[in-house]
Protein backbone atom coordinates (compact mmCIF):
# COMPACT_ATOMS: atom_id res chain seq x y z
CA UNK A 1 0.00 0.00 0.00
CA UNK A 2 1.37 3.40 -0.96
CA UNK A 3 0.56 6.97 -0.07
CA UNK A 4 -1.58 9.01 -2.44
CA UNK A 5 -0.39 12.49 -3.35
CA UNK A 6 -3.35 14.87 -3.09
CA UNK A 7 -1.33 18.07 -3.25
CA UNK A 8 -2.57 18.76 -6.80
CA UNK A 9 -6.23 18.76 -5.76
CA UNK A 10 -7.57 22.33 -5.58
CA UNK A 11 -8.89 23.43 -2.21
CA UNK A 12 -12.26 24.41 -3.69
CA UNK A 13 -12.73 20.93 -5.19
CA UNK A 14 -11.86 19.31 -1.87
CA UNK A 15 -14.28 21.50 0.10
CA UNK A 16 -17.01 21.01 -2.51
CA UNK A 17 -16.55 17.24 -2.36
CA UNK A 18 -16.63 17.12 1.42
CA UNK A 19 -19.74 19.30 1.68
CA UNK A 20 -21.66 17.38 -0.94
CA UNK A 21 -20.63 13.98 0.42
CA UNK A 22 -21.80 14.97 3.89
CA UNK A 23 -25.05 16.30 2.43
CA UNK A 24 -25.77 13.29 0.22
CA UNK A 25 -24.95 10.59 2.76
CA UNK A 26 -26.59 12.55 5.56
CA UNK A 27 -29.83 12.71 3.61
CA UNK A 28 -29.59 9.00 2.75
CA UNK A 29 -29.08 7.99 6.37
CA UNK A 30 -31.85 10.36 7.50
CA UNK A 31 -34.15 8.77 4.92
CA UNK A 32 -33.35 5.28 6.18
CA UNK A 33 -33.98 6.42 9.75
CA UNK A 34 -37.35 7.90 8.79
CA UNK A 35 -38.32 4.69 6.98
CA UNK A 36 -37.58 2.67 10.14
CA UNK A 37 -39.70 5.15 12.10
CA UNK A 38 -42.64 4.45 9.74
CA UNK A 39 -42.56 8.03 8.41
CA UNK A 40 -42.47 7.05 4.77
CA UNK A 41 -43.19 10.44 3.22
CA UNK A 42 -40.32 12.13 5.06
CA UNK A 43 -38.08 9.20 4.14
CA UNK A 44 -38.88 9.46 0.44
CA UNK A 45 -38.34 13.22 0.55
CA UNK A 46 -34.90 12.63 2.05
CA UNK A 47 -34.06 10.09 -0.65
CA UNK A 48 -35.23 12.55 -3.31
CA UNK A 49 -33.10 15.27 -1.72
CA UNK A 50 -30.07 12.99 -1.84
CA UNK A 51 -30.67 12.26 -5.52
CA UNK A 52 -31.11 15.94 -6.34
CA UNK A 53 -27.95 16.78 -4.39
CA UNK A 54 -26.03 14.14 -6.31
CA UNK A 55 -27.26 15.49 -9.65
CA UNK A 56 -26.30 19.05 -8.66
CA UNK A 57 -22.89 17.81 -7.50
CA UNK A 58 -22.28 16.05 -10.83
CA UNK A 59 -23.42 19.15 -12.74
CA UNK A 60 -21.03 21.39 -10.78
CA UNK A 61 -18.16 18.95 -11.23
CA UNK A 62 -18.79 18.73 -14.96
CA UNK A 63 -19.13 22.48 -15.36
CA UNK A 64 -16.16 23.64 -13.23
CA UNK A 65 -13.64 20.81 -13.02
CA UNK A 66 -13.96 18.60 -16.13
Amino acid sequence: MTLVDVSNVPLTLFILGVVFLLLIFGLLSFGILRMFQQQFRAGWYSFAGAIVSFVVFMFILGKWYL
